[in-house]
């Protein structure tokens, strides 16, 4: 099933990806941004233009044995910056942006994060923010919470110091379940070994096929409002 050439419940990180990427572009070359809780670095092939400086936990570990889902392995011993991320040891106005993708679920006290990114930035500079809405399990046990709505980047960020310039969701309520849907079979497998049978499969595709055909006539997205993938969020430090 596709969707704007994007296969319909697999495009949670595409569309991310996408969003990010246009978003660094769009900053001024030569200008400096904080990838904070980089992890493998990702987005560091977008910032050539940027003065770029990694920040993290150093961590070397895999998924082997673990609760919710888990990478097969993970480094992120290469960061330029080790250290907790509601103490950057960084000056007062560093940067003129800061990344930070998938990243708040991660940390017990998020609002903590978001001062320390308001203390790191300079008057004017761009918070460049991505967390699920909804989310399964992952990266146990450093997994704090399944997600945030747009109410919390509305509550949080003005008294931390931030204008808000977007909060956009990313997929819907009937892609959220697709991509639930498409992976059942991979889920199942890790918590029951069970296997499913070619009608188990038929079935589970015919599911898709009817949220698709739901998401058609969902002509402004306002099943986003309900459940949806994450939110991308702009924010400008007052």
């Amino acid at each position: 099933m596709k969707k704007d050439n994007i296969h319909f419940g697999d495009s949670n990180a595409s569309r991310r990806d996408e969003w990010v990427r246009k978003e660094i572009s769009k900053i001024s070359p030569g200008k400096t941004i904080l990838d904070t809780g980089a992890g493998e670095m990702p987005y560091r092939q977008y910032c050539g233009h940027l003065r770029y400086v990694s920040h993290d936990l150093s961590w070397i570990g895999t998924g082997k044995g673990k609760v919710g889902l888990q990478p097969r392995s993970w480094d992120t011993t290469k960061v330029d910056i080790v250290s907790d991320i509601t103490t950057i040891p960084l000056p007062d106005n560093s940067f003129d942006a800061i990344l930070c993708t998938e990243v708040l679920e991660h940390i017990v006290e998020p609002r903590e994060a978001i001062e320390e990114f308001s203390r790191i930035l300079k008057k004017g500079g761009l918070l460049i923010v991505t967390a699920p809405f909804c989310s399964i399990t992952h990266f146990a046990p450093q997994f704090y919470y399944t997600g945030f709505s747009p109410f919390f980047y509305k509550k949080v960020l003005p008294n931390c110091g931030f204008r808000i310039k977007q909060i956009k969701p990313n997929g819907s309520y009937y892609e959220f379940l697709a991509q639930e849907a498409l992976r059942l079979d991979k889920i199942v497998r890790k918590i029951s070994k069970v296997r499913f049978s070619y009608i188990d499969h038929l079935v589970r595709l015919l599911f898709v096929k009817l949220l698709y055909k739901l998401a058609t006539i969902d002509l402004n997205n306002c099943s986003s409002t309900v459940l949806c993938f994450d939110y991308f969020v702009l924010a400008v430090k007052k």
